[in-house]
């Protein structure tokens, strides 16, 4: 369901929030282990659990959309493509995550590089890690509050 109030969705923000720094926090875990890859693995499971249950929290996967009526319906696919998300109400694949970590290549090269060297190396890795996480996830949240916060606006300006 759709968040009906800002003190709501800022309560799901807060919420979305709190949850991101868990999931980053377990990316910087996975960073540390020095097996080449295995981070990258877990950073893809942590994105494929972490970005579906974010739109959950806001009303916004793809079963809670399709369960909304028509016209809701359309006016949410006209906030999310002028907000211009690629994940807002959709399915998340593992092709999808891959391109966001992609788009983050630069960071996540020098995090496998650097994971080599003893002990600065894997504190840098696990920094990289985390704040790549926690930004990949803070975008979406902030995505999907848009979204809501969209929502809420037009309907109260329909309601006048």
């Amino acid at each position: 369901m759709l968040p009906i109030s800002i003190s709501e969705l800022d309560r799901i923000k807060a919420e979305c929030n709190a949850m991101v720094n868990k999931r980053a926090s377990a990316s910087a875990a996975a960073a540390v282990v020095p097996i080449p890859g295995a981070d990258v693995g877990a950073d893809v499971v942590i994105m494929m659990e972490l970005l579906p249950a974010i739109n959950r929290k806001f009303g916004l996967s793809p079963e809670q959309i399709e369960q909304l009526d028509s016209e809701i319906k359309g006016r949410l696919a006209i906030i999310i493509s002028s907000v211009g998300s690629e994940l807002v109400g959709k399915y998340i694949t593992k092709t999808v995550v891959a391109q966001l970590l992609k788009k983050m290549g630069a960071k996540m090269a020098i995090k496998q590089v650097t994971k080599y060297v003893p002990f600065v190396g894997q504190a840098v890795s696990a920094g990289i890690s985390f704040g790549a996480m926690k930004y990949l996830g803070n975008a979406h949240i902030e995505e999907c509050y848009a979204v809501c916060k969209r929502s809420i606006e037009s309907k109260q300006y329909q309601e006048v």
